[in-house]
This record gives structure tokens, C-alpha cells and sequence, in this order.
């Protein structure tokens, strides 16, 4: 008889390695987070090559290049330019991602623009030439995440956030806690510091110091991050919000959590949520609920906690390092790491930063104007709230007050965009009021909201 075959991730990468026939990468996105990703796969990983990179500038693509180590490349203008040098071992700058898409040497697209209805066509193009999708992109996911996955799962490829950012690690934990039998009722990011009114201008020092780009980094200090993060995770888990913008308690140490969550909104179908300043001071947790007396007991003995609620935890998160785990999970597997179960469970809404003045012009995500925060979509769609993947470029009709969120009736929308009508599909896929989440014995919050 033959041995057993080992199907670990760990193990075909390595055989991968050994025929030399490695997971063929193309990424999307020169920025910051790009030359991380583009350092790890170039370094590289076994079984995995970095085959190519896209950017509208193609001189960040060759930096990403030379921080990795990788000597040798050539610019491609035809997807089968850019196949026959891959096919020679020599990777390829694009400044047209669409040769990457449509490359039959290319295996699988990761997109790490930040951008919402350019990562978008990437996301579309590549879906449809039956290339799977890492999203390391918390702004398209958590507004069209749910529709891009069903028009994946309609062409048979895996569409996935990454571990390493705050949904994957979390969502990974929460599928081991799972795994071994136990409930999980919330999850969620471990945050250092929020502050609504951040703007550029606060952050432009830190920005430079750590090269990164200044609404980035806004966007994750004002809490829109955030949002599409535990949104993202929330539409993965069928969870819901205690409130608009979660709980978000302060505490030393992430397992204080276990008493501070509000337990009934655990109990009723599970919330997504964050604490501020815990140690371990960066990563994700999961809260279980346990009742039996036994077990409750063993759990104590192995340093958990009196209960019912205890706390897990990983105290890391690194998209760069921890993306090889999801490519290679979405091809060998067809495993996504974090994806939606079905519609929206969440969405980000925009809440004004300042007093608005009508005829304003709205600078999205990381900027002056708002900020966004997770909603229940049911409670999203009943107060007719804008997104904030939206809001940019939105010009004003109406004075907004300060804290207030901005509602569609607020204002005149741009030029109907790529991201608009996946929204709009979307909205018309999953009515709100009807349900749309996954939760294994509970009812959908838009479910809940319309009885």
C-alpha cells in the first residue's frame, strides 16, 4: 500500500519547490505594503515566486524589485510578453495590470492598491480569466467584498482577504477555536490608540518617518480602518456591532475583554469588536462562551479564566510575512482565508469629522472630512447612510453637523463609478430585510431589525 500522502501547505510547497513548479504571483501595487510583500515572496518563499508586479509608476515596481534582491526583470506590454520571460525565470514590470491578469503565467493575483474601483477591474479581470484574488484591500472588501466573492465563486476561483492583516488572523483563530469544538462570539482587532479626528495634518510626521503614505495611515488612526477590518471579518463570520463603532473598551491586557464585551449581544448572534491599548498591543482575539461547570473547571486549570467567556488571542499580525500562507491555501487548497458567507452583515459609514458645509466636496477615506465607522447594514440601509468607500468626491446639499453620518439624501453622488454599481448589485442581490448571514442557529440582524 501506499504511504499516505501529506496535503500540509507546508509540505506541497515543498514539493512544489523540488519540481520546480512554485506558485506563479503577480501583485498589484507598488506602495509600502507592496515592497513588503514583493521583499517576502523575492527572498523567496519555497514554492511560491514573485512573477510579476504592477504599478502605474513602474520605477516603485523596480524599487519593490531591488529591496527584494531580485537583479533581473523586464518590462511586458502583452500578457504573452510577459509569459515567455516568466517562463525563463525572469519576472515582469507592468504598468497595465491587465497583463498580469491575463498572463497564463501568472497563477494568482494579490491587489494592494488601497483603491477602490481600480482594485476593483483588477479584482473583475482576473476573476474572469479564472485567476484567484488576494485582497490585501480593506476599502473594496468591506464595500463590495460580498458581491466580487459571488461573482468568484460563479467562476470557480477562491477571492480571499490575507492573514496577516486583522481579518485573516482573526478569522484564522476563529476557525481553529471551531475546529477543536468550541463557540466563538466575538472577534476582533487589538488596537493601540483611536481618534476620530485625526487628519492628514496630524499624521504627516509619522507618515514620513515611516514611508508611508499620509491617508493611510489617517485612515488608521481614525478609526475608518478599523471599521472595514472588523466589516470585512464581520461579513466572514455572520457577527454583527453592539453599536455603531463598536464598544472599543480600554483595558491592560487583551483577556480583560472576557468582562467588558456586553454578553448579551454576544449571546444573540455574535459581534465583532476591538479593545484599545491591551497588551499584547497589536494582533486579534476570538471570545468562546462555555457553560459546562466541567469544562469551565479545566479551562480555569489551563490559566483561561473563570468564564463563561474567555479570551484567545494572537499577539502578531503581518500581511507580508503571513500572505504565503493565503496564496498558497487559495491555489493548493482552494481554501479562502477570510471571505464573505453570503451578503453584507456590515457596512462603514461615513460620519462627518467637522462641521460640513453644504456645496463641500467629501475627500474619502484617511482625509479632512470623515471619518467611517461599522454599522449593522441593517441599520446602515434604514438610516440610508453613504459609505465611506463612497464618499469621495460626494459634493454637499446640506449643512452636516459634527459626529453626524452622512446620508445619500445629503448628497449629489459623482459620475456613477465601478464601485457604485458593484454596490448597487449588491444591495439587489441581498435585500435589506432579508437575511443574509451565515450564523450557524441564529437570525440574520437584517432579519432581526425588520420584525
Amino acid at each position: 500500500m501506499d504511504p499516505l500522502r501529506n496535503t500540509s501547505i507546508y509540505h506541497e510547497l515543498q514539493k512544489r519547490e523540488a519540481e520546480g513548479r512554485p506558485i506563479r504571483v503577480g501583485v498589484v501595487g507598488a506602495g509600502a505594503t507592496g515592497r513588503a510583500i514583493a521583499l517576502q515572496l523575492g527572498t523567496p518563499v519555497p514554492g511560491i515566486r514573485l512573477a510579476g508586479m504592477s504599478n502605474r509608476t513602474p520605477k516603485h515596481a523596480e524599487r519593490a524589485f531591488r529591496e527584494a534582491g531580485i537583479g533581473e526583470w523586464k518590462a511586458a506590454e502583452k500578457p504573452s510578453d510577459a509569459e515567455a520571460s516568466i517562463a525563463k525565470g525572469v519576472p515582469v514590470i507592468v504598468d497595465d495590470p491587465n497583463v498580469l491578469t491575463r498572463c497564463n503565467g501568472i497563477d494568482l493575483i494579490v491587489e494592494v492598491t488601497g483603491t477602490v474601483d481600480f482594485s476593483a477591474s483588477v479584482a473583475l479581470d482576473a476573476i474572469g480569466h479564472a485567476k484567484p484574488v488576494v485582497l490585501v484591500n480593506a476599502e473594496l472588501d468591506s464595500l463590495n467584498g460580498p458581491i466580487l466573492k459571488a461573482k468568484a465563486d460563479a467562476a470557480g476561483v477562491v477571492l480571499t482577504h490575507t492573514d496577516g492583516d486583522e481579518p485573516g488572523v482573526a478569522m484564522t483563530l476563529f476557525r481553529y477555536v471551531q475546529t477543536v469544538g468550541l463557540r466563538p462570539v466575538a472577534a476582533g482587532n487589538i488596537k493601540g490608540m483611536v481618534d476620530y479626528y485625526r487628519t492628514p495634518d496630524t499624521q504627516r510626521d509619522f507618515a514620513a518617518r515611516n514611508d508611508q503614505d499620509v491617508r493611510k495611515v489617517t485612515s488608521f488612526a481614525d478609526a475608518t480602518k478599523l471599521s472595514m477590518e472588523t466589516t470585512v471579518l464581520a461579513n466572514a463570520t455572520g457577527f454583527g456591532v453592539a453599536r455603531r463603532g463598536m464598544c472599543g473598551p480600554a483595558c491592560g491586557y487583551v483577556r480583560e475583554l472576557a468582562k467588558l464585551l456586553p454578553s448579551e449581544a454576544m449571546l444573540s448572534g455574535g459581534i465583532v469588536d476591538y479593545s484599545v491599548g491591551a497588551a499584547p498591543h497589536t494582533g486579534a482575539f476570538v471570545v468562546v462562551h462555555e457553560e459546562n461547570p466541567y469544562k469551565k473547571t479545566q479551562l480555569a486549570y489551563y490559566k483561561l479564566g473563570d468564564g463563561p467567556f474567555y479570551v484567545f488571542y494572537t499577539p502578531f499580525h503581518l500581511p507580508h510575512i503571513q500572505l504565503p500562507s493565503t496564496i498558497a491555501r487559495a491555489v493548493i487548497h482552494r481554501d479562502p482565508t477570510v471571505s464573505p458567507l453570503a451578503g453584507p452583515s456590515c457596512e462603514v459609514v461615513t460620519v462627518a469629522k467637522r462641521a460640513l458645509k453644504a456645496g463641500e466636496r467629501l475627500d474619502g477615506v484617511g482625509g479632512f472630512c470623515a471619518y467611517g465607522l461599522i454599522e449593522n447594514r441593517a441599520a446602515a440601509r434604514a438610516g440610508n447612510a453613504l459609505p465611506i468607500a463612497m464618499s469621495d468626491d460626494c459634493v454637499l446639499l446640506r449643512d452636516v453637523a459634527k459626529d453626524d453620518v452622512v446620508k445619500f439624501s445629503d448628497v449629489r453622488m459623482p459620475p456613477s463609478r465601478l464601485r457604485d454599481e458593484l454596490w448597487a448589485e449588491q444591495q439587489k442581490r441581498w435585500p435589506a430585510g432579508t437575511a443574509t448571514s451565515g450564523r450557524v442557529g441564529q437570525k440574520s440582524p437584517d432579519l432581526v431589525a425588520a420584525e
